[in-house]
């Protein structure tokens, strides 16, 4: 594993095509992607949608990681939520046709990734501080915000599913 491989995503440099303002937002999005695609490696499904002490699943944190990404992101571009999108957060914290395993699950919050990020490269900074609305009561905020709020909230769910999955795994042994 070379030097660059151990460091966290944030020090390794910077992204190719993200705009400079945009790359905080790429490093925690790729940062959350490596340690998902870790916690991975042995995760046994059948540990997938136990609530510890009534928390949320692993499960369900992968489901509310692609889809607040895809939400957020969707916001960012002024755009409203299709029934898809609705159908998917309603469907969050239960298993879902071809989400029912934590590498589909992986693998769908890895390309939700993929999709940010290539949106990020064609965000225009000077449309940073543009007005979005959130939600149907088109609650104010900034394309800067949601891809803040993006960033900052996969980090907050990725520490919640970390601890998820430490938990399920230790009450399994």
């Amino acid at each position: 594993m070379s030097t660059s491989q151990k460091l966290e995503v944030w020090l390794r440099g910077p992204l190719p095509n993200i705009p400079a303002l945009l790359q905080p937002v790429a490093h925690a999005l790729l940062q959350a992607r490596e340690e998902v695609a870790a916690l991975g490696h042995d995760f046994d499904n059948q540990l997938l949608w136990q609530r510890p002490a009534g928390m949320a699943s692993v499960g369900f944190h992968l489901q509310h990681l692609t889809g607040v990404l895809d939400r957020l992101f969707t916001y960012a571009r002024g755009e409203a939520l299709s029934p898809v999108q609705l159908q998917w957060l309603a469907a969050e914290g239960s298993p879902q046709i071809e989400a029912d395993s934590f590498e589909r699950l992986f693998q769908k919050f890895s390309n939700q990734i993929e999709k940010a990020l290539l949106q990020l490269e064609h965000t225009d900074i000077a449309q940073l501080t543009e007005v979005r609305g959130v939600g149907r009561a088109q609650i104010p905020s900034t394309v800067i915000g949601l891809l803040f709020h993006a960033a900052e909230h996969s980090q907050r769910h990725l520490g919640q599913l970390l601890v998820t999955a430490a938990i399920v795994k230790t009450q399994s042994s």
